[in-house]
């Protein structure tokens, strides 16, 4: 039991909550639910989860709100469901910090292999060794998946950790989207990489926009410059 993941699905809507929390018990997880941004943060207050399942369209606080205010301090993975079917409210739910969504209808199959693929983010393999890449006031290491600026923690998302970490790990080294989104686990999904970075550049560049250590190599992908 200790060792089952345990996953909080946040949604609204009771039937399929319920199918929810069956599956994935089914499946090998422990599960909590709420039906709504305030229930759930009564149970983050509680308990520590491994990732939430969280709906976007909900009564109260939206799902978007929630995962805006929880990346404030807490990095639990979160897993968004949508209805919405534009790219650009998808987009926006990566940009407050969610690490994938989901979009509805979904395969309850699909659902798992997202939960799986954003789980083994999280707790990637650790090397023997610490590695720690420094760039301009920050320091990465990537065993922790921790990035320190100036001595204070910058708080990272699990999918912006993993990708930081890969790009650490080549420093000078330009990969491009498709290399970075398979070794990521989002293989297909070259968009999220983009926002990933957007996000990135946010937490350690003076000047987003005139990036110094992720950069742009155009037609190419990404590149991480250290110290």
């Amino acid at each position: 039991m200790e060792d089952q993941p345990h996953i909080l699905v946040v949604d609204d809507d009771t039937r399929l909550r319920q199918l929810l929390n069956k599956y994935l018990i089914e499946n090998g997880y422990l599960v909590s639910s709420a039906a709504d941004a305030a229930q759930a943060r009564r149970q983050l207050g509680a308990m520590t989860f491994d990732l939430i399942v969280l709906d976007v369209m909900m009564p109260g606080e939206s799902g978007l709100e929630l995962t805006k205010s929880l990346r404030a301090d807490n990095t639990v993975p979160i897993l968004l469901l949508t209805a919405m079917g534009e790219t650009v409210d998808r987009i926006n739910g990566l940009e407050m910090g969610a690490d994938d969504y989901l979009t509805k209808p979904f395969e309850p199959r699909e659902l798992l292999l997202r939960i799986n693929s954003i789980l083994r983010r999280s707790s990637r393999d650790v090397p023997d060794e610490p590695q720690r890449c420094r760039f301009g006031r920050f320091t990465f290491d990537s065993v922790r998946g921790e990035l320190l600026g100036d001595g204070t923690v910058v708080h990272l998302t699990s999918a912006e950790a993993a990708l930081l970490a890969i790009l650490a790990l080549t420093p000078g080294e330009t990969l491009s989207r498709e290399d970075l989104a398979a070794r990521t686990g989002n293989s297909g999904n070259l968009r999220t990489i983009d926002v990933q970075v957007t996000r990135l550049r946010k937490k350690i560049e003076e000047d987003p926009r005139l990036p110094r250590y992720l950069q742009t190599v155009r037609g190419r992908g990404y590149v991480l410059w250290t110290d």
